[in-house]
């Protein structure tokens, strides 16, 4: 019970944290949701933002024939508040060539700018554009990098631009490394907006404005926005693989709990994914939960282990006061029964002593002895509390008066057999009157004389004794059967349930009883538990 108890409370503890971390969990994944939703709109917003600036510098590019170093710089120091809005490289110009103008191009741009140009790379195959890298702000030595570059000429880029002529609008090329890196790997992207000569129709490309985007940056900027703990934050080109991974921003631990979000930069679809800074470990409310919950289990489950305890040992108790009353009832029975064969056995003695005395004195003689006998018998029963009692100590007690006599032998031998009570009490009175005989008329009267008691199992259920006298006077042969006689022979006969066989031989008198050996019975429940 204390153990059900136990496992009781800790599976309604169990299920208690089970709901709690369900909720945490669900609760995690709905602020991973809105985290998501939030900095995929920062990037929209950021985005925006440059998208107006193209719009805007195309607007006025359009307006004029050539975009002087002039113009283009006295537009990015009026439009920009900052030289470079945060999450860009800056504004650039990219002119639109034919190949046969690159010469001239390289020439003018010396002339206007100062500054030695080659556009690079040479195209392999023959293209129908050129549109390299023309004006770039802020003018540091990284955008420096990317002067003469021929974005056309990159697969990436070329798709971005023609996707942008062809709609009008801003667009945002895949993923690309910028120029501006140098010989690093950082993930990148270009917005890139067309721009038209006006009042001309069909209105010819005059070139792309656009700025160069480092995505590292452009998520940082939107980050600033959005405060991004300890929660990780990935951005994929188009789609999620490793190969169109644009920026990672790792979660202090990696936990695969993730919400994933789609972004449009730029008329350019991308899909951002916020992952989980909660790990599997426990929450504080679950660990209390759990802590308080096997706290109460292990309580519950002592003071039911000290009520069960307390039960058993009340029913113990109980059972012995019945065992004990149980006994008590037995042992009265048993004393009730053994008091009534006694004096049965007592009357018996008093009633065949008096017919057979001849005198007062020979009367009260035999009639204390046999009464001795018994006693000696039942002091020997005592010791043994009533229970199976050995026929060697039986044997002993009613021949030690003889054995002390220097000049007689008395013999015993046997293996150790143990009889019940009323069987030790029968042969107890039977080896008592063979020795008064012997004694008085017998081996045991005469210097010299023998007595040999042996005995020896017959089957498992009896023991068979035997009494032979030797060297004592001869035994007549019309002898009479006295009171000793009688009681072996009919009184003994009857307790033990078999015959006796008493024989007076001349060379001495033989007796074989034959005794059960029986099992422990009611009268023994002490003895039996003890042992």
């Amino acid at each position: 019970m204390p153990v059900l108890i136990f496992l009781l409370v800790s599976a309604i503890t169990a299920l208690s944290v089970y709901a709690i971390e369900r909720g945490e969990h669900e609760r995690e994944n709905a602020e991973l949701r809105e985290r998501a939703q939030a900095v995929a709109s920062a990037l929209e917003r950021r985005s925006s933002t440059t998208s107006a600036y193209l719009r805007a510098g195309a607007a006025l590019f359009s307006t004029v024939d050539t975009v002087t170093p002039q113009l283009f710089n006295r537009f990015t120091g009026n439009l920009l508040v900052e030289p470079i809005d945060r999450g860009t490289e800056g504004l650039g110009w990219a002119v639109r060539l034919r190949p046969d103008q690159l010469s001239s191009f390289e020439a003018q741009y010396r002339e206007m700018t100062g500054i030695e140009v080659s556009v690079y790379p040479q195209a392999v195959e023959v293209t129908d554009q050129i549109v390299p890298v023309t004006y770039l702000q802020p003018a540091s030595d990284r955008n420096r990098r990317a002067y003469g570059f021929d974005m056309y000429s990159e697969p990436v880029r070329r798709q971005a631009m023609d996707d942008a002529a062809e709609s009008g609008e801003p667009v945002v090329s895949g993923r690309v490394v910028l120029k501006q890196e140098g010989v690093g790997t950082a993930a990148g992207f270009i917005m890139y907006m067309p721009v038209f000569q006006a009042g001309r129709s069909p209105r010819p490309l005059k070139g792309f404005i656009y700025s160069p985007i480092n995505a590292r940056t452009f998520v940082d900027s939107a980050l600033a926005l959005e405060t991004r703990g300890e929660k990780g934050l990935r951005l994929y080109d188009r789609e999620i693989s490793p190969d169109r991974l644009l920026v990672e921003i790792p979660p202090k631990e990696k936990t695969g709990n993730i919400v994933s979000e789609p972004v449009m930069i730029g008329n350019h679809e991308m899909v951002l994914e916020i992952e989980s800074a909660l790990g599997n470990s426990l929450s504080r409310l679950s660990m209390l939960t759990l802590l308080f919950g096997l706290l109460v289990a292990s309580l519950l489950m002592v003071l039911a282990r000290l009520l069960t305890r307390q039960a058993l040992e009340d029913h113990s108790s109980l059972a012995r006061l019945q065992e004990q009353n149980s006994i008590r009832d037995n042992l009265t029975r048993e004393l009730n029964h053994r008091v009534k064969n006694t004096l049965a056995n007592v009357l018996s003695i008093i009633s065949l002593t008096r017919r057979r005395a001849s005198s007062l004195d020979q009367f009260a003689d035999s009639l204390d002895g046999r009464i001795r006998a018994l006693s000696a018998t039942h002091d020997l029963l005592t010791q043994s509390e009533w229970g199976a009692t050995p026929i060697r100590a039986l044997v002993e007690t009613e021949l030690t008066p003889y054995a002390n006599q220097s000049d007689q032998i008395v013999e015993m031998r046997g293996p150790a057999v143990e009889i019940a009570p009323n069987d030790a009490l029968s042969l107890g009175l039977a080896i008592h009157e063979l020795a008064t005989n012997a004694a008085k008329y017998g081996a045991l009267s005469k210097s010299g004389g023998s007595v040999s008691v042996t005995w020896e199992m017959k089957g498992e259920d009896f023991v068979q004794i035997d009494w032979a006298e030797a060297g004592g006077p001869p035994v007549s042969a019309s002898r009479k059967a006295g009171f000793g006689t009688n009681l072996i022979e009919k009184i003994v006969a009857h307790e033990l349930r078999s015959p006796v066989k008493l024989n007076f031989d001349p060379a001495g008198v033989t007796c074989s009883l034959t005794v059960p050996v029986r099992p422990p019975s009611d009268f023994a429940i002490r003895a039996g538990r003890q042992g």
